[in-house]
């Protein structure tokens, strides 16, 4: 497969971003400075950030000008108690409110991007130059952490159109000259997922970038078919977009044989944390404010879980601050064990719509229920869906030559045993669980509105 010598894809792509007028190599020289500040100063550095997107605010996003003045609060010397004083924001907010937040003059112009609608309907918002910037700047310092550079051969795992406008083709012309190879997440049939294997192996990448789901998905085809590929240049393997459950991450690292890292961001809020060779997922905190916050709006202790709630010091042209992304995370009392002053998240437990709530009120993580569908023999693939709290449909594609009819009463004891005996449970044997609309393969999706947001390990 064709691909660019490194050196010349990565020029290419510094005069791609100059001619865009995208200061993202000046940004990349700021983090790899900046990474190593004490926590103390990368605070001071966001506060100072923080005044200016407030300023910016208050001149331009009519809506969050409003904010700032019923709080009282004086950008110009602004502190961490006045910050905490500004209300939340939420997706609806984002969606009602979008025409009186976006500055329409923002430097370099503004662009319309929306989010994957895998859990709704998708928020339309906008984002300019700087925020583009910022988001690929981290990137890069993420991956060179591992020994990756800009240009390095990269195998992108990603949701793609199946027919190509002239934007598109576009882009894949750019990504070809950046020695990116786009395959197709939207199209894993069995065929499909044999020629994507071929292709990687002959493409001998550094990276390798996908859903988390999507990634494992390919790794257990391999598997299956005794196709394991033959990968010596590739460094690391990066699994985004949603959580990565351990037993992702085991056969993934199994059958590529590289590290598997972890990336946690959002459309809407931003490129948030990416892990680390020392196993730590770590904040870009020199362009976000992350808050753990309990059900109140108060922070949680470290190591306790609570909702993300994200600033994002990039976003000028629609400006998300405090904003409630409906994740979960723990963060982490433990420092970067290689010296950097960025913040550790501990876990990213998902969504609140990857948690599952019982009849009592109780909720739990998705992975109660993926462990009882993971032990039963001749489960291939399946996904569990709560429309209310005692109505749950799991839909399976069976393993011929290793189900049997009696797994139908033992999956079923399982998940009461979890649930509630009180819980209706409709099990659909099928030949193919298509992907979300995202592209992404959930294996547990709840459409209760408004899931509580109190948990257990049970």
């Amino acid at each position: 497969m064709v691909s660019l010598p490194p050196p010349l894809s990565r020029t290419l792509y510094r005069l791609q971003e100059q001619a865009l007028k995208r200061p993202t190599f000046a940004y990349l020289g700021d983090l790899e400075h900046n990474q190593w500040l004490a926590r103390e100063e990368l605070e001071s550095l966001q506060l100072q950030k923080l005044r200016a997107l407030l300023a910016i605010c208050l001149a331009h996003c009519p809506w969050h000008a409003r904010r700032i003045r019923n709080s009282g609060i004086d950008p110009e010397n602004l502190t961490w108690e006045d910050f905490r004083r500004l209300p939340t924001m939420t997706r609806e907010d984002a969606s009602r409110h979008g025409d009186e937040m976006v500055w329409r003059e923002a430097p370099g112009g503004i662009y319309r991007y929306n989010t994957g609608g895998s859990s709704g309907e998708p928020l339309i918002f906008y984002f300019g130059r700087k925020r583009q910037a910022a988001d690929a700047a981290c990137r890069i310092r993420a991956r060179r952490w591992w020994g990756v550079e800009p240009g390095d051969r990269e195998v992108l795992l990603w949701g793609a159109p199946v027919e190509l406008n002239r934007t598109d083709r576009l882009k894949t012309l750019r990504d070809r000259l950046c020695n990116q190879l786009l395959l197709n997440a939207f199209e894993m049939s069995e065929a499909r997922m044999d020629a994507y294997l071929d292709q990687v192996e002959a493409y001998q990448p550094k990276v390798i970038y996908g859903y988390a789901s999507s990634l494992a998905l390919l790794a257990e085809h391999a598997e299956k078919r005794n196709r394991v590929p033959h990968l010596p240049q590739l460094k690391v393997v990066y699994a985004t977009g949603e959580p990565l459950y351990p037993h992702q991450k085991e056969i993934i690292a199994r059958v590529f044989a590289a590290p598997v890292a972890r990336e946690y961001g959002a459309r809407d809020a931003g490129l948030i944390a990416l892990e680390s060779p020392a196993g730590q997922l770590l904040v870009n905190s020199e362009w976000l404010i992350v808050e753990i916050l309990d059900d109140k709006g108060n922070p949680v202790p470290d190591g306790e879980s609570g909702e993300v709630v994200i600033t994002n010091l990039a976003s000028e042209a629609q400006p998300f601050i405090r904003y409630r992304t409906g994740d979960r995370a723990r963060r982490s009392a433990t420092p970067c064990r290689q010296g950097r002053g960025l913040e550790v998240l501990e876990e990213v437990e998902g969504r609140s719509t990857d948690f599952i709530v019982s009849p009592d009120g109780t909720v739990m993580h998705a992975l109660a229920l993926i462990y009882i569908l993971r032990e039963i023999p001749g489960v291939r693939r399946f996904k569990i869906i709560q429309q209310r709290p005692t109505q749950v449909e799991v839909l399976i594609v069976p393993e011929p030559d290793l189900w049997q009819d009696a797994n139908l009463d033992t999956i079923r004891r399982g998940l009461r045993q979890r649930l509630g005996q009180e819980v209706a449970i409709n099990i659909d044997l099928v030949g193919h669980i298509p992907a979300e609309k995202s592209g992404k393969y959930r294996y547990v999706v709840s459409e209760i509105q408004g899931t509580p947001h109190v948990e257990t390990n049970r």
